[in-house]
């Protein structure tokens, strides 16, 4: 397998203010691991880390039976234009409370995570490619992309080791949702990234290029 590198030098200038990163590609493709390797190899303290999934919407308000049947794999089901806001604030060196939402429950909890604005930021999401106003953020836009049945292996140990799902109820949101949505909103988005890494955090020929270019820039704004 092989990095596909589109554009690489040309969008990333010289600059003072955070660079913004998006990763993007399907579920269980591999953007947590990429997401993990770079804060494990560029620093913690570097980077402030903005998952998409944490800004679901709240359905506490709502019966169980209405929950099981709301489509989390469609933008409406998130509350994006938090995360535009988010975003916005950190690359205005504000801190920001970050949502916790319990995936068990279908709920976002009172708990909240403070991030403090980083030279880097970093926003996951399998949709941040497929929101226009979100996707202008971003400086460099990362598309993890893997083969269906993998997505599909990964999703099920997840969902059933994390969340308490059976394999059932995985394989049944999987046809009915998670693959129509990835077919209309997440492949399309694929068109918008400046990166492709096949084999998401695995590729490490795409992880140490991507990870120098980001110490490249650490680097050259310290000297400044």
């Amino acid at each position: 397998m092989f990095l596909l590198y589109i554009q690489y030098n040309s969008i990333m200038p010289n600059r003072t203010t955070p660079l913004i990163l998006g990763i993007a590609g399907g579920s269980g493709s591999g953007k947590s691991t990429v997401a993990r390797g770079l804060l494990q190899r560029v620093g913690t303290e570097r980077i402030a880390f903005l998952p998409h999934d944490a800004y679901y919407k709240d359905l506490s308000q709502l019966p169980a039976a209405q929950r099981a049947q709301i489509n989390f794999d469609h933008p409406d089901s998130l509350e994006t234009d938090l995360l535009i806001e988010h975003v916005r604030a950190l690359k205005a060196g504000r801190a920001i409370d970050l949502p916790v939402y319990d995936f068990t429950t279908d709920r976002r909890t009172s708990q909240r995570i403070r991030i403090e604005p980083q030279p880097v930021i970093i926003v996951e999401g399998i949709l941040i490619f497929a929101e226009p106003a979100l996707r202008q953020l971003f400086d460099v836009k990362i598309f993890v992309d893997t083969d269906a049945d993998i997505r599909l292996i990964r999703r099920l140990q997840r969902d059933m080791t994390e969340r308490g799902r059976s394999a059932e109820s995985v394989i049944q949101q999987y046809l009915a949702t998670v693959r129509p949505m990835h077919l209309e909103f997440v492949e399309p988005s694929k068109r918008y990234a400046d990166v492709i890494v096949p084999e998401g955090g695995y590729n490490e020929v795409a992880m140490d290029m991507i990870v120098a270019r980001i110490e490249a820039l650490l680097n050259q704004d310290g000297g400044e």
